[in-house]
C-alpha cells in the first residue's frame, strides 16, 4: 500500500441525483468532503429524470464539482451503457481520481469497470440496497448476483448503510465478510431534534385539523414502497380511530393509481398527497404526523425511520432490511411482517391507542439515533476508511 495523497481526489458515481435516500447520503458525503481539508471531490451523476426531481444544484451550492452524463440512467440499456462506460473512463482519465466511489446498483457495476479499466488506485462502492431480492424476477437475480460477485473482485472497500445489507451480500457470495463495513446514513439531526416548528400551520396548509391523528408516509410513490398496504389497512385503522388522517409526502408514477385505491377503500378523503417536497420541509411535515408508518418491502435503511426518531415521532415498520437496527420491536417501535394488512393495522391503532406510550419509546430510538445518524459522523467515518485504504 502507498500514502494517501495530499489533497487526496476522490470521484464518486451516482446514477441519478434524484431526491431520495442514496442521493441525499450521497449529497452530504460530497458536500461534507468539499469542507475537509486534504480532499478534491467531484461528483459524477446522470440526468435528474421523473418525478422525484434533482439534487445538482444543492450539490453545486455546497462547492462540489457535478459532471453530468446523460447516457448515465438507471433502465439497463445496452448501448446507453456502454457510452456511460466511455464516458466514465474519459473522466477518469481527466480527473486522475485516487478514489472512485460508486453508490447503487448500475453506476456501481459501470463506474466500478471503468476505475478497474483506468487503473484508478482504490475503488470503493456503497450498498444502499442490493438489486437482488425477494421480489425481483429469479433469473434477474442471478444476473444482479453474478455482476455484484465480479465487480466486488476488484473493489477494495464495500461500505453498507446496515447491518442487514452485509449479511444478504455476504450470504449471496458478492464477497467475504472482510471487505465490508457498516457506515449508516447520515444526516442533519439538528432540525429534527431541536423542534420548534409549528405542527398546526402545517397541519392548516395541508387541511388537517389540528386534533385528528395523523398517520404519515413519507416515501416515493412506487410498488415497492408501499403505499397500497397502509391504504388497505386504513378502513380498519379508521374504524377505530375516526378522526384519522393519512398523509403521503412524496411523489411517484403511480400517485394516481393510489388515489384511485384510496377511493375504492372508502378512504379517499383521508388521505391527504403533500407531494413532492425539499428536504428542508420534512423535519416540520414529520413534527405534524402523530405516527410515521413504513411500509416498503426492500430498503437498506430508511432514512425516514431515524428521522422520526431524532422528531421524537413514534414509528411502525415493516420487517425488511435494516429497519430492525433501529426500530427494536416493543422497545422504540413496531415491527410487522411485510405485507401484512392486518398486522399493520393492528400495530397502528396500538401505537395510536396510547400516543404517550408511544412517544416515550420513540425518545428512547432517539437516543440511538443521534449517536449513528450525523451527518458530521457518517462524512469521519467515510474519510478515515478512504485513509485507511492507502496505509502501508
Amino acid at each position: 500500500m502507498s500514502v494517501a495523497p495530499d489533497p487526496l481526489k476522490v470521484m464518486h458515481v451516482i446514477t441519478r441525483f434524484i431526491r431520495g435516500g442514496a442521493q441525499e447520503n450521497t449529497l452530504l458525503t460530497v458536500a461534507g468532503l468539499a469542507k475537509m481539508p486534504g480532499y478534491e471531490t467531484a461528483l459524477v451523476t446522470g440526468p435528474g429524470l421523473g418525478p422525484e426531481g434533482d439534487l445538482v444544484q444543492e450539490a453545486r451550492k455546497a462547492g462540489v464539482r457535478v459532471i453530468l452524463i446523460d447516457y448515465l440512467r438507471r433502465p439497463i440499456n445496452p448501448w446507453r451503457d456502454w457510452m456511460s462506460y466511455v464516458a466514465l473512463r474519459r473522466w477518469m482519465r481527466k480527473l486522475r481520481p485516487d478514489v472512485v466511489h460508486t453508490h447503487s446498483s448500475k453506476a456501481g457495476i459501470i463506474g466500478r469497470k471503468a476505475a478497474k479499466a483506468e487503473k484508478v488506485p482504490k475503488i470503493v462502492h456503497t450498498i444502499h440496497g442490493l438489486p437482488f431480492h425477494h421480489y425481483e424476477n429469479p433469473l434477474l437475480n442471478k444476473l444482479y448476483i453474478g455482476l455484484e460477485r465480479n465487480a466486488a473482485r476488484y473493489t477494495d472497500l464495500i461500505i453498507s448503510v446496515a447491518d442487514a445489507m452485509t449479511e444478504k451480500a455476504v450470504a449471496a457470495g458478492v464477497a467475504r465478510r472482510q471487505k465490508f463495513v457498516t457506515i449508516y446514513s447520515g444526516m442533519d439531526v439538528e432540525p429534527f431534534v431541536s423542534g420548534g416548528h409549528d405542527r398546526a400551520a402545517v397541519r392548516r396548509a395541508l387541511g388537517i385539523g389540528e386534533n385528528s391523528p395523523v398517520v404519515g408516509v413519507i416515501a416515493r410513490i412506487s410498488p415497492l414502497k408501499g403505499h397500497q398496504f397502509i391504504i388497505r389497512a386504513a378502513p380498519q385503522i379508521a374504524a377505530r380511530n375516526p378522526d384519522v388522517k393519512f398523509l403521503f409526502v412524496g411523489d411517484g408514477h403511480i400517485r394516481r393509481q393510489m388515489g384511485k385505491l384510496a377511493h375504492k377503500q372508502g378512504v379517499r378523503d383521508r388521505v391527504v398527497f403533500a407531494g413532492l417536497r425539499d428536504y428542508g420541509e420534512i423535519p416540520a411535515l414529520i413534527a405534524a404526523m402523530d405516527l410515521v408508518v413504513h411500509t416498503s418491502l426492500r430498503e437498506g435503511l430508511a432514512r425516514v425511520l431515524p428521522q422520526a426518531f431524532l422528531s421524537g415521532v413514534p414509528v411502525v415498520s415493516y420487517d425488511v432490511d435494516g429497519a430492525r437496527e433501529v426500530v427494536i420491536n416493543g422497545k422504540t417501535g413496531w415491527l410487522v411482517e411485510p405485507e401484512s394488512i392486518d398486522g399493520l393495522a393492528a400495530a397502528v391503532c396500538e401505537a395510536l391507542g396510547d400516543l404517550d406510550a408511544a412517544r416515550a419509546m420513540a425518545l428512547a430510538g432517539r437516543e440511538i439515533c443521534e449517536r449513528w445518524f450525523s451527518a458530521d459522523v457518517m462524512v469521519r467515518a467515510i474519510a478515515n476508511q478512504y485513509q485507511n485504504l492507502f496505509e502501508p
